[in-house]
């Protein structure tokens, strides 16, 4: 425990959180406004006739359950992305202030001060997790009231994603250090995962989609291979039609912050540091 209230000491007394608090903040209300819109034009029924192969997913998605645990894990798409950049940086500004030598000469254990930066990293992403979810339940339950859905507070389907959304956040963080300790660059851990994160959910959403109207729906479970887009499948609040399982979503995502996690801590035993 001592190594892990002094991992979140070094966040803490660094301007690092509130950065990255205020940097999330507006593109929290970016995305809120999106999905008042979206909430607005599916509970409204706005999109007139849909093609028959989209029917289905449409419904799912006008669906009160959906439409509430999209509002309630409002800001996903983002707030990973700065998790998963708090991760990288529990471990890239130790090299970047170059304390990493002291970290180690006061404990010499390689695999508890790996196993500490885990834990804050993680402890950081179920606060930004609880952040979120506290202006998630104000504003959502006003939008939901707002377009006649009303709060669904008292449906499970609701606060089950926002449990899944909790443990997408805190795999995020962890996926952040497995990343940090691959390239020791603050800098260039931080482009890169930026890159992946983003790159990787547009792109391998755009192509998913194209590969899935020539080839059939079943293309679509590729959706799992791609951590961003495995997260916002289990949140999802209902399966939708066509689409892998939420559970199938939560697996992937595990097993790869457990396999980042563990090639974060086998490279952090073995890799020179001086």
């Amino acid at each position: 425990m001592n190594l892990v209230r002094s991992e979140l000491l070094k966040i803490r007394t660094t301007s690092t959180w509130w950065i990255f608090g205020l940097i999330a903040l507006p593109l929290w209300g970016i995305a809120l406004l999106f999905n008042w819109l979206q909430t607005d034009a599916l509970a409204g029924d706005s999109f007139g006739e849909v093609p028959a192969d989209q029917a289905d997913a449409v419904e799912a998605l006008s669906s009160p359950a959906a439409l509430a645990a999209n509002l309630y894990t409002n800001g996903q798409l983002f707030g990973l992305m700065i998790v998963m950049l708090l991760g990288v940086v529990v471990v890239t500004s130790e090299f970047f202030h170059q304390t990493v030598t002291t970290t180690f000469l006061t404990t010499p254990h390689r695999t508890a001060v790996m196993l500490a930066k885990l834990v804050a990293a993680a402890c950081l992403g179920v606060l930004f997790w609880l952040f979120t979810t506290a202006l998630n339940l104000v504003a959502g339950t006003a939008v939901l009231n707002a377009t006649g859905v009303g709060s669904q507070l008292g449906a499970s389907e609701a606060w089950e994603a926002i449990a899944l959304n909790g443990l997408a956040y805190l795999l995020w963080a962890i996926l952040g250090v497995g990343l940090g300790v691959l390239i020791r660059s603050q800098i260039g851990a931080t482009v890169t995962g930026i890159l992946l994160y983003l790159g990787g959910t547009i792109g391998a959403a755009t192509v998913i989609a194209l590969l899935a109207s020539r080839y059939g729906e079943w293309i679509n479970d590729l959706q799992l291979l791609v951590p961003s887009l495995a997260s916002s499948l289990m949140v999802a609040g209902t399966d939708i039609p066509g689409n892998p399982p939420r559970w199938a979503g939560a697996a992937v995502l595990i097993g790869y912050a457990v396999v980042a996690g563990a090639i974060g801590a086998l490279t952090m035993r073995r890799r020179d540091i001086s």
